[in-house]
């Protein structure tokens, strides 16, 4: 069984704050089924990273780059894009000095 949205996100969010980084929901989706993008500010090296919920084939959930650049401009675009093709999508904005996202679920590269 899987966690409402709403759910998912505070728990995302208060793992953060217990990890000494800090998190902030930027934009509230649908509470039950809205899927989420999580974007990560590296504090040390000011760099960025856009991660996105997917389901594989085999139906697990995993994490994906949904865009490859580092640059936050480039990764604010791509989510104002998906906002409009998805007006239910939850946006959390995260800030860590090491740049860690927090997921729990497996996080594929590249």
């Amino acid at each position: 069984m899987m966690l409402s949205t709403d759910i998912w996100v505070a728990a995302l969010i208060r793992r953060v704050e217990l990890g000494g980084g800090f998190a902030m929901l930027i934009r509230k989706g649908d509470a039950r089924a809205g899927s989420v993008l999580v974007k990560v500010l590296n504090r040390s090296d000011r760099t960025v990273r856009l991660y996105a919920e997917a389901t594989r084939g085999d139906g697990e959930r995993v994490w994906m780059r949904p865009a490859v650049s580092e640059q936050e401009s480039d990764l604010d675009r791509y989510i104002e894009r998906a906002i409009k093709v998805d007006p239910d999508i939850w946006v959390v904005e995260v800030e860590d000095k090491d740049g860690r996202h927090f997921l729990t679920e497996p996080v594929e590269v590249g």
